[in-house]
């Protein structure tokens, strides 16, 4: 199990994270819009079951990686916040072009979940989102880092589920809200990547 001191600060950063409306939240928005709240909520489950295969993935990547090497492990973190820091740099400066993935033809809420699966999952975005994110909350020290990691990415899901569900059932709103205050959140979003970034750089092995 994660620290719980870490594990507090995990959940505030992930529900920061989780505020600001990423490609992600966009499909889902959409989905709901054009075709209703149970497609959206279609939608919402394809992109959590999606979520499941990259939290899987970097459970055993990272763990492996571990036991492989320490060091290893401290220059994966050092990068991931370095990536952080260079997406939030990208967004500040509109250079992430959201992806809204409207999706024609079918309204099959089967067809909407799988294509939410396949979204999710073909998207390297979000496996470089969790290698980035994840290792900055763990502690090598405490041992069974494939425990830590897997606590971590299902609370981001469960937490990532609600926020989901929340924005698909009030998509309208939401998404005339997006297309208002679309610079503000540029700017919010690319300010809270950032932030996590260098605050994760300076974080010292326990």
């Amino acid at each position: 199990m994660p620290d719980p001191s870490r594990l507090a600060l995990f959940v505030g950063a992930a529900l920061l994270l989780l505020v600001v409306p990423g490609p992600s939240v966009l499909y889902i928005v959409t989905q709901s819009v054009s075709h209703g709240r149970r497609a959206g909520m279609a939608s919402v489950a394809g992109i959590t079951t999606g979520t499941l295969v990259h939290i899987a993935a970097a459970t055993i990547g990272l763990s492996a990686l571990l036991a492989s090497s320490a060091l290893a492990f401290d220059v994966v973190k050092y990068l991931g916040a370095a990536y952080l820091i260079v997406v939030g740099i990208r967004r500040l400066a509109g250079l992430e072009r959201p992806d809204e993935g409207r999706v024609a033809g079918s309204r099959s809420l089967s067809r909407l979940y799988r294509q939410g699966i396949v979204v999710n999952v073909l998207n390297p975005k979000t496996a470089l989102f969790f290698l980035a994110f994840l290792p900055q909350f763990v502690d090598a020290d405490r041992g069974r880092v494939w425990s830590q990691v897997l606590v971590l990415g299902l609370t981001f899901i469960g937490l990532g589920l609600v926020s989901d569900s929340l924005y698909a059932l009030a998509a309208g709103s939401v998404a005339n809200l997006l297309r208002r205050k679309r610079r503000i959140m540029r700017y919010f979003s690319g300010g809270v990547y950032v932030t996590l970034g260098v605050v994760a750089s300076l974080a010292k092995r326990s």
